[in-house]
């Protein structure tokens, strides 16, 4: 077993690595709880369709594969939130409730700022596989983003910053 062996799941991981590892699985485990509280705030059709898809399709998948790698090398798992009862939206006062360009924006920023960490963790990592895995999760989560993007241009929801027509 070496650093440069030809079998990356037979190398350690290094600190940053499982730190990183570990991390992620965290954050992972909060994320889909805070998603699953915003679909159930959620009243449009299209965004909690996108919502559920993206959690099922890319945020699980996430945690499956981040926990397989964690459990195969014997790190301890990190505690995980408790689920939230599925409610409707109109059980939810008004003055409670996040809206739909409010679930929005906070859902892109998560996918932007999971991004942000996947190429950092690509970049520190020595196990080709780890960064392999990390830059899978960076293209999934870039093509989410687009899909989100697509929703907020079509519904209204999308707040430009100033233009420069000069």
């Amino acid at each position: 077993m070496g650093i440069l062996s030809s079998k990356p799941q037979e190398e350690p991981l290094h600190s940053g690595e499982v730190f990183n590892l570990w991390s992620h699985l965290y954050a992972t485990k909060g994320f889909l709880v805070t998603l699953q509280i915003l679909t159930n705030h959620s009243s449009d059709h299209d965004l909690k369709a996108f919502l559920e898809d993206f959690t099922e399709n890319c945020v699980k998948q996430e945690e499956q594969q981040t926990e397989a790698i964690l459990k195969t090398s014997g790190i301890r798992l990190p505690p995980a939130p408790p689920a939230r009862p599925d409610v409707q939206p109109e059980d939810i006062p008004a003055g409670a409730r996040f809206n739909d360009p409010e679930i929005a924006g906070l859902v892109q920023r998560e996918i932007i700022a999971g991004n942000i960490l996947f190429s950092y963790v690509m970049g520190i990592s020595l196990r080709e596989d780890i960064a392999q895995m990390f830059g899978e999760f960076h293209t999934q989560r870039t093509e989410y983003e687009e899909k989100l993007l697509k929703i907020s241009k079509e519904k209204g929801w999308l707040v430009p910053p100033p233009m420069n027509l000069k």
